[in-house]
């Protein structure tokens, strides 16, 4: 099982992940502040779905490929390492968010976990960055869990924390979005420190063994 200490850096780690302003948490906070916290609610509720079967695919996944190919564990270390080092690029050089308004509507909560859902699965970014971000916290020795069941209870932690700081946004909106839409030296910092956990975790990937 996970030792304390590697479940509280995950934990520190995906806390701070999941407030960098990006496609989803920016999604829930526009649409809570103009068509109130329970659509924000729906759209994590799908959205948070989408984060389970995506997670379920890499737990199965990963876990098939460290029994029978180390020369494709080697690519996908590979290919994690270049994606988190863009993703670090890209926080360093994201410029700040500006929140536009928009009509309010009206839609059916069925309707808007649905719409949270399909814009979860529909970005394969996040399949790419759990299968590297993942791995670096399980542990390997013979007495240990299996390693599928430690990605999936990483990623499982991952969501559940997802789901609160994500509902946080929904019932914060209003606040929120006056706060980052005045303020735009707050993305900045947040887009700046994300980019150090980012090259943290590719360097971190890179000299690691699963």
């Amino acid at each position: 099982m996970l030792n304390i200490e590697t479940l509280i850096v995950f934990i520190s780690t995906s806390f701070f992940l999941c407030l960098l302003p990006g496609p989803d948490n920016i999604f829930v906070l526009s649409q809570s502040a103009v068509n109130g916290r329970k659509t924000g609610i729906s759209i994590t509720i799908g959205l948070c779905i989408g984060l389970l079967i995506h997670t379920s695919l890499v737990s199965l996944g990963i876990a098939a490929i460290l029994r029978e190919s180390i020369v494709a564990l080697e690519i996908i270390r590979a290919l994690g390492v270049c994606y988190l080092s863009h993703l670090a690029w890209k926080a360093f050089n994201a410029k700040p968010i500006v929140f536009q308004g928009h009509t309010r509507d009206s839609y059916d909560t069925k309707v808007l976990i649905k719409k949270g859902l399909i814009m979860n699965l529909s970005n394969p970014k996040i399949i790419i960055f759990f299968m590297a971000f993942l791995p670096q916290f399980t542990t390997k020795s013979t007495s240990s869990t299996p390693a599928s069941l430690q990605l999936f209870y990483l990623g499982l932690t991952f969501v559940i924390i997802s789901f609160i700081l994500f509902t946080l946004i929904s019932y914060l909106s209003g606040f929120l979005n006056t706060a980052i839409s005045s303020r735009p030296s707050i993305q900045t910092i947040l887009n700046k420190i994300t980019g150090l956990i980012f090259i943290a975790l590719a360097i971190n990937l890179f000299v690691s063994h699963f």
